[in-house]
């Protein structure tokens, strides 16, 4: 079924008080600025990937890149690094020799995996869904071509 929305029309409005609302960006550009920082930071290929791994439980450096297929290690570096100064990832150093690096996620970083936990789920759940709408969207492509 192929649903159109009017731009036009407004999504209704929750009415558990103000926090939960609809944020509109044309009466508080602040705010908007600050979801949008946010969200670039957290909701990247890499970030995605590593709260994923870390959700399972602590990891070393090395378990981490095996882990997530693709990450350069500069990349990993970065990423934890971005993570921890977030408040997401906790770093912690075991004075060994060599030493020994562990990360796991903060209480902060746990609220972030339920969240893309429950995205994986949707996006798992609407995989069928969403591949005939590309095939639809491909098949209209190919047919203008």
């Amino acid at each position: 079924m192929d649903v159109r929305v009017s731009e036009t029309v407004s999504p209704p409005r929750s009415s558990a008080g103000p926090d939960t609302a609809p944020l509109d960006c044309s009466q508080n550009g602040d705010a908007c600025a600050v979801i949008r920082s946010i969200l670039a930071r957290t909701t990247d290929k890499w970030s995605i990937l590593i709260v994923k791994s870390l959700g399972r439980g602590p990891h070393r450096f090395s378990e981490l890149r095996r882990a997530i297929d693709g990450i350069s290690q500069r990349m990993l570096t970065l990423t934890l690094r971005n993570l921890e100064r977030d408040g997401l990832v906790l770093r912690t150093v075991t004075p060994t020799t060599p030493p020994r690096v562990d990360y796991e996620l903060t209480t902060l970083g746990e609220s972030l995996w339920t969240l893309t936990e429950a995205f994986g789920q949707w996006a798992l759940s609407n995989r069928p869904e969403i591949e005939a709408a590309r095939a639809r969207f491909d098949a209209r492509l190919d047919s203008n071509t």
